[in-house]
């Protein structure tokens, strides 16, 4: 003869009520770091804007940066955005879809080795 426990073995109403308290604690953590990519983002377009007044041209910090002068632009139109209000869902989702094409080109400048100074 076998006997249940309900304590050792959580209904299904207990499965299903912890998977769902499981999902909406990953989808908010999803939303938070959407948050930061977003933040991160706009701090990277505001440093290439003053880069391409630094160096004179968008090719100027083109050639600097390590980055392509498409990508240059796409960050000067972030700025330029955020200016006018781009905190608009649309706005949003096209950010996070263009940075991964965007962040692979910062990250190779970022492991350029920089030459040591010469001894004499």
């Amino acid at each position: 003869m076998t006997s249940q426990t309900p304590e050792k073995s959580p209904s299904r109403k207990q499965r299903l009520q912890e998977k769902q308290r499981r999902q909406l604690a990953v989808v908010d953590t999803i939303d938070k770091a959407e948050a930061k990519l977003r933040k991160a983002e706009a701090e990277l377009a505001e440093a290439v804007a003053e880069a391409v007044e630094v160096f004179g041209s968008e090719q100027g910090a083109s050639e600097e940066l390590g980055l392509s002068v498409d990508a240059i632009r796409g960050f000067l139109s972030l700025v330029e955005g955020g200016a006018s209000g781009a905190d608009e869902p649309d706005g949003a989702a096209e950010t996070v879809e263009t940075a991964p094409a965007q962040i692979p080109a910062k990250a190779k400048v970022e492991a350029k080795p920089e030459p040591e100074p010469v001894a004499v």
